[in-house]
């Protein structure tokens, strides 16, 4: 019996890999991901994500994308990897 995979698309890839803490580089984007503009992915990325202000993408001198929690601590929902919204037991 063969194990059901949920496909993401890239966007959502970088945002589950951003979102854990770590940072993202052009090449290793298009290497992990397939993403072939990851400046424009970003863009397009941030748009979503800073529309509240709970979280702030930002990039070193080397070109390396990370994406920060303004709002760190306690909070009563949580979001799966798929993007869908869920509170908190």
């Amino acid at each position: 019996m063969q194990k059901s995979q949920t496909k993401f698309s890239k966007q959502r890839n970088v945002i589950n890999h951003l979102s854990s803490g770590k940072s993202l580089t052009a090449a290793r984007a298009k290497s992990k991901f397939g993403v072939k503009n990851l400046r424009a992915c970003i863009s397009s990325i941030r748009a979503k994500v800073e529309t509240y202000g709970n979280w702030e993408i930002t990039t070193d001198g080397n070109g390396a994308y990370s994406m920060y929690d303004t709002h760190p601590g306690r909070r009563t929902y949580t979001f799966n990897r798929d993007g869908t919204r869920t509170m908190i037991a």
